[in-house]
């Protein structure tokens, strides 16, 4: 017979993997993925008369890493060991899509092991953190019952079954510790899929029994983690078990509710953050020989701008967020007021005022700020191409394929002894072969907008000693530089709708589907009555059908 430990670590293993079997067997497999529907590649036509909704099969999505943590402190409290998770992915720009499509590795089994192990250990460590986590002494008839009941109501995000009780109960009785055995016990519900996964199946609707209802359970850990980035509280979970979700006015109070937590601003940014693709200004590296004014504080300061840029839209001002991509406004430390050749009075290295780019100045909307210009180039030169792309992808939600293999990607340089040429005129020479000429020619003309801005987004009027061309076009209409692309998009409807779109795919894990387009265009009509508020889009969204109804694979 091994130790206590041992004993503990193997049952919890083996409980572990029945749950795995039980839930996720049932379904797929371990996967976080339950069916893959089409996607709708392109939004479509509002003046043909829409399909009957019929909402895409259920999934069931993998806790993230950033849920994983928040949750976990929510229900253990803090401070807690850094742990190490399996790395996220971002198909579709969301780690909330990762998660619905990527398999646990054996090596991530062991992270998640390991995490909760540490996890538990390190609280049970503190007397006062153990007591007040499980609110009894461990001896007392029915403490532990209590707490399993309790504390698994928040990690399970729904109140345990008399049979999962039970299991844990016995758990916890393992060795002659009742400390260590509850220890065991919370450990490998940190492990269990219940906790690890996000079953949303819901139930068959008596109104319409080809629809799954979410119960309300389920939609408050929706609720919670579209609003918040983490597990239902206990006020959530109360207002599930006594109805509230029933009917959108207590899901309408509940995300007003939620809005209002300090933590919903984080949340939020971090939305922003994945659909505009901050992330790569994370190690973004220059040559300071060849660019005099890049530093290594330059790029931080270049997405701070951003973050405190949609702060402003979306929280202070509670203003039309389709302004992101045509205001002048915007934030600047001393050293972005130099790049951008701006009075910033009050600001220092760290402290960020607002301020107001030149209206005659060559600057307008996100878009020509000088973190997706940097971003969107390469090491040495600019990228129209990227820059194009950038445009098509994640202001307009359009499809731009992926080049053919055996294209070559590299864009000729001229040939010795040959006069300088712009990267206009070597995009030209490189569109001449035809495999390349159609997708150049629908992501090059709005990135030739750009051309201005270097490969750091410092303005720059000529390009190897030539006058730069700056023109090109949003299909087909004719535009002169990148505030005529910002004048452009501020009434284009496709960019509210890409905007509905990302929010979609973000807190459901998924892209949308042909049969969701009615909820979705009466998403898009309520955010336009709305003004454009991005708050109250996220409150239509919990609101909508969309996000409370599901089928499964299969199911007519």
């Amino acid at each position: 017979m091994g130790s206590e430990s041992e004993v503990g670590s193997t049952s919890v293993r083996a409980l572990r993997a029945l749950l795995c079997a039980l839930l996720c067997g049932s379904v797929v497999g371990c996967t976080g993925r339950i069916a893959e529907p089409d996607p709708m590649e392109e939004p479509p036509d509002r003046d043909v008369e829409l399909p009957p909704f019929a909402p895409a099969a259920a999934n069931l999505p993998r806790l993230t890493a950033s849920q994983y943590r928040r949750t976990v402190a929510s229900v253990f409290g803090e401070p807690l060991p850094f742990v190490e998770l399996e790395a996220d992915t971002n198909p579709h720009l969301f780690y909330s899509v990762g998660a619905t499509r990527t398999t646990i590795s054996e090596r991530g089994v062991d992270l998640y092991e390991q995490a909760a192990t540490e996890t538990v250990r390190a609280v049970f460590a503190d007397v006062a953190r153990r007591d007040a986590l499980i609110g009894c002494s461990v001896t007392a008839d029915g403490c532990v019952r209590d707490a399993i009941e309790r504390v698994g109501r928040r990690l399970f995000r729904r109140p345990l079954t008399t049979e999962e009780v039970e299991r844990w109960v016995g758990v916890s009785a393992i060795g002659t510790d009742p400390n260590r055995g509850l220890e065991y016990a919370l450990s490998g519900m940190l492990q269990a899929p219940s906790f690890l996964y996000r079953a949303e199946l819901g139930a068959p609707d008596p109104d319409a029994p080809e629809l799954r209802r979410l119960d309300g359970y389920e939609v408050a850990a929706r609720l919670s983690f579209l609003f918040l980035d983490q597990g239902p509280d206990d006020t959530l979970l109360d207002l599930a078990a006594a109805g509230a979700f029933d009917d959108e006015t207590g899901i309408d109070e509940a995300a007003r509710r939620l809005l209002d937590d300090p933590r919903a601003e984080r949340t939020v940014g971090a939305f922003f953050t994945q659909y505009l693709d901050l992330g790569r200004l994370e190690g973004l590296e220059r040559d300071a020989a060849v660019y005099p004014t890049w530093t290594e504080t330059l790029a931080p300061a270049m997405r701070t701008e951003i973050e405190l840029l949609v702060h402003d839209l979306v929280f202070r001002r509670e203003a039309d967020v389709r302004e992101l991509f045509f205001t002048r406004r915007t934030f600047v430390n001393d050293e972005l007021a130099r790049f951008y050749g701006v009075a910033a009075p009050g600001a220092g290295p760290i402290a960020f005022v607002p301020v107001e780019l030149p209206a005659e100045g060559p600057r307008a909307g996100l878009l020509s700020l000088a973190g997706p210009l940097a971003m969107n180039a390469h090491a040495s030169e600019t990228s129209p191409t990227l820059r194009g792309k950038y445009v098509r992808e994640r202001v307009l939600c359009e499809s731009v394929p992926a080049p053919p293999d055996d294209v070559d990607l590299v864009i000729p340089e001229p040939a010795e002894g040959d006069p300088p040429a712009t990267l206009r005129e070597r995009l030209e020479q490189h569109r001449a072969d035809a495999r390349c000429a159609a997708c150049h020619a629908y992501i090059d003309p709005p990135g030739m907008l750009f051309q201005h801005f270097d490969s750091i987004g410092a303005y720059r009027e000529t390009e190897n000693g030539l006058e730069i061309d700056a023109t090109g076009d949003l299909d087909g209409t004719f535009l002169a530089d990148a505030r005529d692309l910002a004048e452009a998009l501020r009434t284009d409807e496709r960019v509210p709708r890409c905007i509905v779109r990302q929010l979609y795919r973000h807190a459901t894990g998924r892209l949308e589907q042909p049969s969701e387009a009615r909820p979705l265009a009466a998403l898009e009509d309520a955010f336009a009555a709305s003004g454009y508020r991005f708050t109250e889009l996220m409150i239509e969204l919990a609101r909508s059908e969309v996000f409370r109804v599901t089928t499964l694979e299969g199911e007519e």
